[in-house]
């Protein structure tokens, strides 16, 4: 059981930034109502909108994607590490 968290946990901690990534190209090539880009914005947007009220702008550059990408890793390899000590 712990090796299948570990494993489901891992997966997430990959395929959430390449998603951001994803997500983060499509907004320069599609316009906002294309489909594949607002079912993207539905997985990306509810995660990056909290980062968003906490970080500001630097200029014209939003950084959210970057913490998020950051976050999910650090947070990924804490639960993994815990998962290892209880297993």
């Amino acid at each position: 059981m712990v090796t299948f968290l570990i494993q489901l946990i891992s997966l997430l901690v990959q395929a959430i930034p390449l998603l951001v990534i994803i997500y983060i190209v499509l907004t320069y090539i599609f316009d906002p109502y294309h489909p594949v880009r607002q079912a993207l914005a539905n997985i990306v947007e509810p995660m990056l909108a909290p980062i968003r009220r906490v970080v500001p702008l630097i200029g014209m550059l939003d950084i959210s994607p970057i913490i998020l990408i950051i976050l999910v890793q650090l947070l990924g390899n804490f639960i993994i590490s815990i998962l290892l000590k209880i297993g």
